[in-house]
């Protein structure tokens, strides 16, 4: 990112950029960052937006070799195109080419970095990953936030946001959005302004009905089921998103026992390493025999729905009230 900013920041461009990575906010920012760098006064003449996976590449080359109009540059802009999972060699070609009358901008999910259009951009312009960003950089964005509304937060209060909400950040920009017209009239977002208004993500509730499945919190657990159906939550999804909480500790545990720190346990389980070490002290909860157990018993419910033995419902019911009853 470091680069990017220095390109848009100094005006010297490249001819091609793709955006990558899972994290949707800071694609839509760099990608309105660009193309106001590009197309300076909303240009429109110059601006063409493509946006799916029937784009035509030889539409796109076409459009490239037409002079801009009274404009340095023409911007070409390709969404969600699919490029760069499958071959567009007739694109890639043209790429390495390209006059410097145009500029292309790609905007994707997924890439296949050995693939020839993502080595075409990266030898042309400018490849960038926009991946979820770390609780040390979220906490300074939630603050220069809050402050360009004239308003405080402690760190605690950011990290309680963090917990609540996710890492997404086009969520908590609705968030804070919630949080900032919550506060009307007060300068300071406390934690207690935070658990009125903002809403917690799925994967939190799971989390928490699987501590309380540790702690042999039965009650508890089953409420925080209960509230999932409340949110139109269908059971089989709980089940599955119950079961994969449990997939991740026995990986998590599997690792810690290899000696693994938290950094390569977030890379080689997937995870975040803001949630890599919730997961991590969660899992001491646990036995590795005792997680593929329950692992076990997961797939068991769940062929009980589909033979029609067991109502949905009921089958997490059943599975939750196994594992928070107190032994003895």
């Amino acid at each position: 990112m470091k680069s990017l900013n220095e390109d848009i920041k100094t005006g010297n461009l490249k001819g091609v950029y793709l955006l990558y990575g899972e994290e949707s906010y800071l694609k839509r920012q760099y990608k309105d960052r660009l193309t106001k760098a590009v197309l300076p006064q909303e240009d429109r003449m110059n601006y063409a937006y493509y946006e799916g996976k029937g784009i035509n590449p030889a539409e796109l080359i076409d459009l490239a070799e037409t002079m801009p109009f009274f404009a340095e540059r023409r911007l070409i802009v390709a969404e969600n195109s699919g490029f760069f999972k499958n071959a567009s060699p007739e694109l890639a070609d043209y790429i390495k080419t390209m006059p410097e009358t145009v500029c292309f901008l790609f905007i994707e999910d997924d890439v296949d970095k050995r693939g020839r259009m993502f080595k075409a951009v990266k030898d042309k312009g400018r490849a960038v990953e926009l991946k979820r960003q770390d609780e040390k950089t979220l906490l300074y964005w939630i603050a220069g936030n809050v402050k360009r509304e004239g308003k405080k937060i402690k760190e605690s209060a950011a990290k309680y946001l963090l917990s609540r909400s996710g890492d997404d950040m086009e969520k908590l920009v609705c968030e804070l959005e919630k949080l900032f017209s919550y506060t009307l009239g007060r300068t300071e977002i406390t934690e207690e302004d935070i658990e009125a208004v903002c809403s917690v993500q799925i994967t939190n509730h799971i989390f928490d009905m699987v501590e309380s499945v540790a702690m042999k919190k039965q009650k508890r657990a089953l409420e925080h089921y209960y509230d999932l159906l409340a949110l139109k939550e269908p059971p089989m999804r709980i089940l599955y998103l119950l079961s994969r909480q449990f997939k991740q500790l026995f990986l998590v545990k599997e690792l810690k026992n290899q000696g693994c720190d938290k950094g390569t346990i977030a890379k080689k389980a997937g995870l975040h390493p803001f949630a890599a070490g919730k997961y991590m002290q969660q899992s001491n909860s646990f036995s590795g025999k005792e997680l593929r157990k329950i692992m076990e018993d997961a797939a068991e419910f769940e062929e009980m729905v589909k033979t029609g033995r067991l109502s949905d419902r009921m089958s997490v019911e059943l599975f939750i009230v196994k594992y928070s009853k107190t032994s003895g």
